[in-house]
């Protein structure tokens, strides 16, 4: 398990660390201020235990990596203020190599870069630490914040699929978004 009192990766304005189980508290507050700019996109967890349960696998588990993107901030080395997350799920290793994304900026840094620029440091760190190859972002096509970090960020448009996610009580259509390695 990495060593969440120091940054995974540094930027000039954010750094990128593991999740940890203390983080809950700061972490739901923010969720739970960020409910209209989420919505209705995307539900990160606002309770303690729905913290512990969300967060447990991207501690513990396999198959997922989990990053939080905080603010740079010279007197805390792991960073301060919490800005985003940024979630690898379903990596596959072997000739796939591949990961599928998922984020999130809560709203005090909403529109300050920090997602792009934490979305930067968890596409080097997949390819360069994590050896994956290709990296997907999926996106409800009317979600246009996230379409437009994806772009920013050198993610290419592969196409459409409806029905692809169930959230919030329905199957979703999405955009996908894809970059390799060698991009």
């Amino acid at each position: 398990m990495p060593d969440s009192t120091r940054p995974l990766a540094e930027g000039p304005h954010a750094v990128i660390r593991p999740y940890t189980y203390d983080d809950g508290p700061e972490f739901t507050a923010r969720a739970r201020e960020s409910r209209e700019l989420h919505s209705p996109w995307l539900f990160p967890p606002t309770t303690d235990a729905a913290y512990a349960k969300y967060a447990g696998p991207l501690i513990e588990g396999r198959g997922r990596a989990g990053f939080l993107v905080c603010e740079r901030d010279p007197e805390r080395p792991a960073g301060g203020a919490i800005a985003g997350f940024i979630n690898i799920n379903n990596i596959v290793a072997g000739a796939f190599r591949c990961g599928a994304l998922g984020y999130g900026a809560f709203a005090h840094a909403a529109g300050r870069g920090l997602m792009g620029e934490g979305l930067g440091l968890v596409t080097r760190y997949a390819f360069d630490v994590l050896e994956l190859h290709r990296l997907e972002i999926n996106v409800q096509p009317g979600n246009t914040a996230s379409i437009a970090l994806a772009r920013r960020c050198g993610f290419r448009l592969e196409g459409f699929s409806p029905d692809f996610l169930f959230i919030d009580g329905a199957w979703r259509d999405h955009e996908r978004w894809a970059l390799t390695a060698t991009e």
